[in-house]
C-alpha cells in the first residue's frame, strides 16, 4: 500500500476526514503532531530524523483564525502566521533533504488570496495575494512550501469555507439558525465561496493519487457563486427555520475586529476551473444537498 505521510493538522476537522478517506482508499497514514502517539511522529522527530519514507506529504496545519474567543491583536496575528509558516518551512525542508523524496507535496491555503469584490470572478490564474493581512499570509505560506527542482509534484489547494458535520464554519452558525435567529451577515450581497468537507478531502486525495495534477487548484464548489444571503436562506431551509435576521456588520466587527470581520463581511466569486479540468468530480456541487447532508 502506498504510504502517505501527513503533516500537522492531522487531528483537526479536515485532517480527521482526510485520514478516513485515505485509509478507505488503502493508504497508510502517519500524522505529524506535537505529542507522540501510535501512528504519529512529532515535529521534533521530523526536525531531527527527517521525513520517513512516504509517497506524499500533505500540510493542513494552521491556527483557527475565526476563533471568536481570541482577540485579534498582534500576538494572535503572530501565532496565526507562525502556526502556518513554521510547519510549512519545516516540512518543505524535510522533503528537500529526503534521500527518497515523496512523489507529491500538497498544501491547503485559502481563497483569502483573492481580493474581495462584488463583480470580479477569480480562477486559479487570477492575481491576488498582496492587499491585506490574509492575502499576504497566503502568499508567504505558498512561498514557504515551494520546493526547488521538480522531483516532487507540488499542489496548492486554496480552500473556501468548509461545510461539514461537527466542525468547520457551520459549527458556529448552527445554533442561531436552529433558534430561528440566523440570517445574512452584513449586506448579504457579498459572495460566499464554500465547499463540502467531502469534496475538499476528495480533491486532496485526487491531488495525491493523480500524477498529472499540479499547481494551484481552487477548493470551492462549482456552485460557489453563492451570496451570503443565499447561503443563509439555504441553511434556514435545510433546518426548516426562517433565516431573515441579519447580523449587522457593526456586531461582526466588534466580535472579530476590523481585519478579521472582512472575511465575513466581504467575499470573492471563485471558480474551480483547474480543479474541474484536472478531472475531479464533485460529490456536493450544489448548496442545498451539501447543507442537507451537514445538518442531517
Amino acid at each position: 500500500t502506498p504510504g502517505i505521510s501527513r503533516s500537522g493538522g492531522g487531528t483537526g476537522f479536515i485532517g480527521t476526514a482526510l485520514t478516513q478517506l485515505l485509509k478507505a482508499r488503502g493508504h497508510e497514514v502517519t500524522l505529524i503532531s506535537r505529542k507522540p502517539a501510535p501512528g504519529r511522529i512529532t515535529w521534533d522527530e521530523l526536525a531531527t530524523s527527517g521525513l520517513p519514507r512516504c509517497d506524499a506529504a500533505i500540510n493542513l496545519a494552521g491556527e483557527n483564525i475565526l476563533n471568536p474567543l481570541r482577540r485579534w491583536n498582534e500576538a494572535f496575528q503572530k501565532e496565526v502566521l507562525s502556526s502556518r509558516l513554521q510547519t510549512t518551512h519545516l516540512l518543505a525542508r524535510a522533503i528537500t533533504k529526503a534521500p527518497h523524496p515523496p512523489q507529491a507535496w500538497v498544501l491547503v491555503t485559502g481563497v483569502a488570496y483573492y481580493q474581495p469584490s462584488l463583480t470580479a470572478e477569480y480562477d486559479e490564474d487570477s492575481p491576488g495575494g498582496d492587499f491585506d493581512f490574509f492575502s499576504n499570509l497566503v502568499t508567504k505560506w505558498e512561498a514557504a512550501a515551494r520546493l526547488p527542482g521538480d522531483s516532487t509534484r507540488q499542489v496548492v489547494v486554496r480552500s473556501g469555507v468548509v461545510l461539514g458535520r461537527g466542525g468547520g464554519a457551520i459549527g458556529h452558525m448552527l445554533l442561531p439558525f436552529r433558534l430561528g435567529l440566523g440570517g445574512p451577515i452584513g449586506s448579504g450581497h457579498q459572495f460566499f465561496p464554500w465547499i463540502h468537507i467531502g469534496d475538499l478531502v476528495g480533491i486532496l486525495a485526487h491531488a495525491v493519487e493523480a500524477s498529472h495534477v499540479q499547481g494551484v487548484l481552487n477548493g470551492v464548489a462549482p456552485a460557489s457563486t453563492t451570496t451570503n444571503a443565499e447561503f443563509a436562506q439555504a441553511l434556514g431551509a435545510a433546518l426548516g427555520r426562517p433565516a431573515f435576521i441579519p447580523l449587522p456588520s457593526t456586531v461582526v466587527q466588534a466580535v472579530f475586529g476590523q481585519e478579521r470581520a472582512i472575511m465575513l463581511l466581504e467575499g470573492q466569486k471563485v471558480v474551480p476551473r483547474r480543479t474541474l479540468a484536472s478531472g475531479y468530480q464533485y460529490s456536493f456541487p450544489e448548496l442545498g444537498a451539501a447543507l442537507k447532508e451537514v445538518v442531517a
